[in-house]
């Protein structure tokens, strides 16, 4: 009876002892689905990722359509600055970080695109003999002040997109590189057709892309050099659906 007793009693103080060392929250298994709200967070993302793609599909159809089969495309031409500005928000909305250093990168971009712009149009020798029309909208030393916003977008996109590739970074940077004149081959018949500027004698030197081709490795370089998330779900899709908007409007005029 008292061996019994004894063997109780030990057995109670080695469950008290025991209970003390057990987890105050229940074990998860990593490989289990994420938790409802992480899931939640996830939908959400991808309902703003569609609202901003279809907003932005919206844009620039209806441009393309009023441009290119309108009898008056100045109705149409008054919106380009604001279009300009919606796309650049929803990028700079969807890059993960936007800290400091994207800040800087962002002003530096816009600033060298700006000035290198001030300087072509002075000089003529950059990029060639040309001058801005009023499409563009303000102007400060007869560069429109959204030209900066310009540079920013292409760098940034092609950037981010050159990052899908594997290899080194100066290899990148060059395939960014290519992305930024392959935007321009489609984009400058337009723009000169539009009176977003105009060349002398009308003709589009291939000074111009080369000058293109020399700032944007540039730029990529830079991009490269910066150290900040380098991922938007949105790029692809805004390179893509700009790159149709002038290739299509090529073809039609």
């Amino acid at each position: 009876m008292i061996d019994y007793q004894l063997f109780m009693k030990i057995r109670s103080i080695f469950r008290t002892q025991h209970s003390k060392f057990q987890p105050s929250v229940p074990f998860t298994d990593p490989t289990q689905q994420p938790p409802a709200a992480t899931a939640v967070a996830l939908e959400a993302r991808q309902r703003r990722l569609r609202m901003a793609q279809g907003v932005l599909l919206l844009f620039h159809v209806t441009g393309f359509l009023g441009l290119g089969f309108s009898k008056d495309p100045s109705f149409y031409l008054q919106f380009v600055p604001l279009n300009l500005l919606l796309t650049a928000v929803l990028l700079l909305a969807f890059q993960p970080d936007r800290s400091a250093t994207f800040a800087w990168f962002c002003f530096t971009v816009m600033a060298v695109g700006f000035f290198v712009e001030v300087a072509g149009i002075r000089t003529g020798i950059i990029f060639g003999h040309y001058q801005y029309g009023d499409v563009l909208g303000l102007k400060w030393l007869n560069v429109p002040l959204l030209i900066g916003l310009n540079w920013l977008m292409l760098t940034y996109m092609t950037g981010v997109l050159a990052r899908y590739l594997p290899g080194p970074g100066f290899v990148r940077a060059v395939v960014a590189t290519l992305l930024m004149v392959g935007m321009d081959v489609c984009i400058e018949p337009v723009a000169v057709r539009y009176g977003f500027w105009t060349w002398d004698f009308n003709v589009i030197p291939l000074q111009n892309f080369k000058a293109w081709f020399c700032v944007a490795l540039i730029l990529q370089v830079y991009f490269n050099r910066n150290n900040f998330v380098k991922r938007n779900a949105l790029v692809p899709f805004v390179y893509l659906l700009q790159l149709l908007f002038f290739f299509g409007l090529g073809l039609v005029g």
